[in-house]
């Protein structure tokens, strides 16, 4: 029998709702084990810290002795989840959906135990099924139902287009759950109506519908929209701990305790004894400690934190910098900054140049056009954290 107070907090800690609550409790009472869905779009390279919020709930129920499915969308990607949009998404094609999920469970596999997790790829039925039973699908949902959630009632408001692909997303993600045979589904708040097209779905196909369990939306690093690759603010699974620590560092003071709380294992009790007692700055350094030492491990932890002591506190050059191969003799500031490999265009860079966030050779350079004696083992900084030798 599972222990009453691993059932109570496996139902409410970091749980927004549930859907039928009362059958799941009862479900997991009666000591069955239940099939539990969570759905990844491969839509970029890296997990983040906004997926694990789902992926640690996963884990609580697999350590419960269920059977985790993690669904890959490499079908469902070609389309893109309109959830959240305010326009419609770029299709992906199959050589960047291979690419963005080759990295997918390793990252996964930092919260789950890979070997008693279930993986499916949803291409494996959509690509091998006819129109009989896409017809069969259709006719599963309906026009209004589809229309009347709210993403897409914005968009028609603003006059912008709604692709018939987009419309029948949720019928796709609904039909995954057939498919898996879902007891359980997990997604964010944001997922909420496609969760429930689910649990229609299966009652479509005769099957038992689909309990659905949402979890918080963490928002990103500019502390107001969800955590997203695409946006550009996001913390990846897969980063080194000393960029993981300088990111949670740069986080709003505001949303400090909601991330002790989605992504360390830190009791409620404990969090709220910290924020009342620690200043601002110490919690800060004791979250990205936290999420570190989760990721990595206590060494990674205290080593990226001493890393950003030296850096911002104590203004000191890290070590170990990487090596950029310069052939020219002289070179403009902005060339050498592309040269780094983090801006995607010289208008961004041109941009933090001009805002005087580029220093070389302990000159700070403001004007992109500028030209450079390129010199051995001269250091350049680039923004506030990323350091090169020439």
């Amino acid at each position: 029998m599972i222990p009453e107070e691993k059932i109570r907090s496996l139902l409410s800690r970091n749980v927004e709702e549930v859907i039928e609550k009362d059958h799941l409790e009862h479900a997991l009472r009666s000591g069955k084990k239940l099939r539990i869905k969570f759905g990844i779009d491969p839509t970029s390279p890296d997990l983040h810290l906004g997926h694990a919020v789902a992926l640690n709930k996963l884990k609580e129920f697999q350590d419960l002795g269920h059977k985790v499915v993690l669904l890959i969308g490499d079908f469902t990607a070609r389309i893109g989840d309109p959830s959240g949009r305010s326009e419609t998404r770029k299709p992906l094609i199959e050589k960047e959906i291979k690419k963005n999920m080759g990295e997918y469970l390793s990252h996964a596999g930092k919260i789950l135990n890979l070997k008693k997790t279930e993986v499916a790829y949803n291409s494996s039925w959509f690509a091998k099924e006819g129109i009989e039973q896409f017809v069969q699908l259709a006719m599963a949902g309906t026009f209004q139902q589809v229309l009347r959630r709210a993403d897409f009632k914005k968009r028609i408001d603003a006059d912008q287009d709604i692709t018939f692909l987009e419309l029948l997303y949720p019928l796709f993600q609904g039909y995954d759950s057939v498919k898996i045979k879902a007891d359980v589904e997990l997604g964010g708040t944001d997922q909420t109506f496609n969760l429930l097209m689910g649990r229609r779905i299966q009652r479509h196909f005769g099957m038992k519908e689909q309990d659905v369990m949402t979890v918080p939306i963490l928002e990103g690093l500019d502390g107001v929209k969800k955590m997203s690759k695409s946006i550009g603010n996001y913390i990846g699974l897969s980063e080194s701990p000393e960029s993981m620590f300088g990111k949670i560092m740069s986080i709003p003071d505001g949303l400090v305790k909601k991330y002790f709380l989605l992504c360390t294992e830190l009791e409620p009790d404990v969090v709220d004894r910290l924020a009342g007692s620690l200043p601002p700055k110490e919690l800060k350094e004791r979250l990205g400690f936290e999420i570190v030492k989760k990721y990595h491990s206590v060494h990674a932890a205290n080593a990226a934190q001493e890393n950003f002591e030296k850096i911002f506190s104590r203004k000191e050059i890290p070590e170990n910098i990487p090596a950029l191969r310069i052939a020219a003799k002289n070179l403009a500031a902005m060339d050498l900054s592309m040269e780094t490999g983090l801006f995607k265009s010289k208008s961004e860079a041109r941009r933090l140049i001009e805002q005087g966030g580029f220093e070389y050779d302990n000159t700070v350079i403001k004007d992109p056009q500028a030209m450079l004696a390129i010199k051995s083992n001269a250091v350049l900084r680039v923004g506030k954290k990323n350091f090169f030798r020439t």
